[in-house]
């Protein structure tokens, strides 16, 4: 998945923790590359309860990892609630593979 802001593209980690840093925007989950996240407007969806931006999506449901707090996510957003995929990913993928293996 690439940064929602820039659209860098994760590579492959090297031994400890990464870098890049998980957010929930419009009720879904992104990720943020390091050069973005010294930017001040993130953009990010906040808790209700602390305000935190401390917050990870799964299952559709919204959990605040500073304060606990659960809610579910709503399911009118932009992307319905799920992750789609970026536009020209499956190009991208294509390409790979066709580099791993060998493709013409």
């Amino acid at each position: 998945m690439p940064c929602y802001r820039c659209g860098a593209r994760q590579t492959d980690p090297v031994r400890g923790a990464s870098p890049w840093q998980r957010g929930v925007r419009e009720e879904s989950q992104v990720l943020i590359c390091p050069d973005c996240q010294r930017l001040h407007d993130l953009d990010l969806d906040s808790c209700g309860t602390c305000g935190s931006t401390a917050l990870i999506c799964r299952l559709g449901e919204v959990e605040c990892r500073s304060c606990g707090a659960v809610r579910m996510a709503r399911s009118d957003t932009p992307l319905g609630g799920s992750m789609a995929p970026p536009p020209g990913l499956s190009a991208e993928v294509e390409a790979a593979l066709n580099r791993v293996l060998g493709r013409a």
